[in-house]
């Protein structure tokens, strides 16, 4: 038995597609900077003795590097479920 969601049967579906491609690059895309700017707000943080500052961007490093991980686990574990649908 082949399962397989039926994405043409809704009007509008193939601007639905581009629309959440272009949210996860752009979610992507920002949750790097925020990578990157929290790793250096830390690293400066950590040298100046300012322990308060340290802990926020530890926590904006860790929070950041969730949403990547969802985002781009969120395409990946669809896509399984889709292709587990189909061997059912």
């Amino acid at each position: 038995m082949n399962v397989f969601p039926d994405f043409g049967s809704l009007s509008g579906i193939g601007d639905l597609k581009v629309v959440i491609g272009a949210m996860l690059t752009i979610i992507l895309i920002v949750a790097v900077l925020m990578i990157i700017v929290s790793a250096i707000i830390w690293a400066i943080s950590t040298s100046s003795g300012n322990p308060a500052v340290a802990a926020k961007a530890r926590a904006g490093v860790f929070v950041a590097l969730g949403a990547a991980i969802l985002a781009g686990g969120g395409v990946t574990w669809l896509n399984w479920l889709i292709h587990l649908g189909e061997q059912l």
